[in-house]
């Protein structure tokens, strides 16, 4: 079979590498000239430079990335051309032989597929979180495990057709990645193959509080379970009683690495998760107990004279951006950057908002709707410093940007160590 992978990044080389080890040819595709020569280096057919159909001369099969959206030239050429055109974590999931647990939503997505990997890993089975957590699902089909937790994006689950889950988590939905996708419909579409061939013999896992989720398993044909922060509904898991109660298993809020509301429903769900793919109860409440938040993800980085300065930055959309507000009684926000074509207006509004410092191309938009003081500054130096300036005793300093980073930085990581740098360098603070 000849297969044409589009993008030679992480899940493009992964996808290439399988197809190889099954005695396919595979040609990569992509217009970054670094990424041609890193496949040129692993052996593989590229192709470089503008796209043109004639590329699709041949191809039996085309496997996308991500980093291609669905209304791109090579997506809308190839599916023109009649060619059959899957996602790489569908290329990767019909290669596998072992259950798997899926994870998507708008946010949460990689400290639940973390977490649940965490616990089937340390329950002694070979398992590893996947995906779209940098360990492409394509690379994972290579080796034998008795369990894999796959992280999925809506850009990966909307060329995907058989791809079926034991077990499900979609933990939230609300309007994103437009960009990609072109309409909140499409967006959450693709969300919802996450559990479009599941049956009631598999489990299906969403936020009880978050109303898109809702809307969207209204007619899953799956098990559901409901987890919640904030009650346990009848047949459903959360917390209760100060306390995070899951089948078998109770541990007490105060004994976790936080109380937010959002990182208790992440691991309510990843714990449901793993139990339903052989996980202990013993490995689930330990990692209960010690499971840390990823890096840029709302992180105290310092205290200083009172204030605290919590990191973000991997909140990307306002969805995110506005729970990270909700979190704590008094925030001084520092907002903006690429707003993907979603509508980051509510961030200048949210209830526990004190002062408002905008940043990047969002940031007109953001000041015209603040119903705070409110300042649009050119750079995230001169942000933490206006930030540092009109902060009181108990207010913390937020970025969270509900926005993408890509007009100021290379990525969200690079945005967030920018802010720590910053941060540290105003004056020796104590760490939380």
């Amino acid at each position: 079979m000849k297969i044409l992978v589009l993008g030679g990044a992480v899940s493009g080389l992964a996808a290439a590498r399988l197809a190889h080890s099954r005695g396919h040819q595979a040609t990569i595709y992509d217009a970054d000239t670094a990424r041609v020569a890193a496949a040129l280096r692993e052996g593989f057919a590229t192709v470089a430079g503008s796209w043109s159909a004639d590329v699709l001369a041949g191809v039996d099969l085309v496997v996308t990335s991500p980093g291609f959206p669905e209304r791109s030239l090579p997506i809308v050429e190839t599916l023109e051309s009649g060619v059959p055109l899957e996602s790489e974590l569908e290329f990767g999931w019909r290669h596998l032989d072992c259950p798997v647990a899926g994870v998507t939503g708008t946010n949460g997505k990689t400290t639940t597929t973390q977490a649940a990997a965490e616990m089937l890993e340390m329950t002694g089975c070979r398992s590893a979180a996947v995906g779209n957590v940098g360990y492409a699902i394509s690379d994972a089909a290579l080796h034998s495990w008795d369990s894999l937790v796959v992280e999925a994006s809506s850009f990966q689950l909307r060329f995907s057709d058989t791809f079926h889950p034991k077990a499900a988590a979609l933990l939230n939905i609300a309007p994103d990645h437009f960009d990609w996708h072109g309409s909140f419909p499409s967006y959450q579409a693709a969300k919802q193959k996450i559990f479009q061939n599941q049956t009631s013999d598999d489990l299906l896992v969403f936020d009880a509080d978050d109303p898109g989720a809702q809307r969207a398993v209204a007619n899953a044909p799956s098990r559901v379970l409901t987890v919640s922060a904030k009650h346990r509904n009848e047949g459903g898991w959360g917390v209760e009683d100060e306390a995070l109660h899951l089948p078998g298993i109770r541990v007490a809020v105060d004994e976790m690495a936080t109380n937010d509301p959002s990182f208790l429903v992440d691991l309510a769900a990843a714990g449901l998760l793993a139990l339903e793919l052989g996980a202990g109860p013993e490995a689930v409440t330990q990692c209960l107990r010690n499971f840390q938040p990823g890096a840029h993800r709302r992180r105290t980085v310092a205290v200083i004279n009172g204030v605290g300065y919590v990191d973000d930055s991997k909140a990307t959309n306002p969805h995110s951006a506005l729970s990270a507000v909700a979190a704590f009684p008094s925030v001084v926000l520092i907002a903006g950057g690429l707003a993907k074509g979603l509508d980051v207006a509510p961030l200048a509004q949210a209830a526990n908002l004190r002062y408002l410092v905008a940043i990047g191309e969002a940031a007109p938009v953001l000041l015209a709707a603040a119903r705070v003081p409110a300042v649009a500054v050119a750079t995230l130096e001169a942000a933490v410093q206006a930030a540092a300036k009109v902060a009181n005793p108990g207010d913390v300093v937020l970025l969270a940007p509900g926005c993408a980073s890509f007009d100021m930085f290379s990525d969200y990581a690079h945005r967030g160590d920018e802010f720590i740098r910053l941060v540290n360098g105003l004056t020796v603070g104590v760490a939380q």
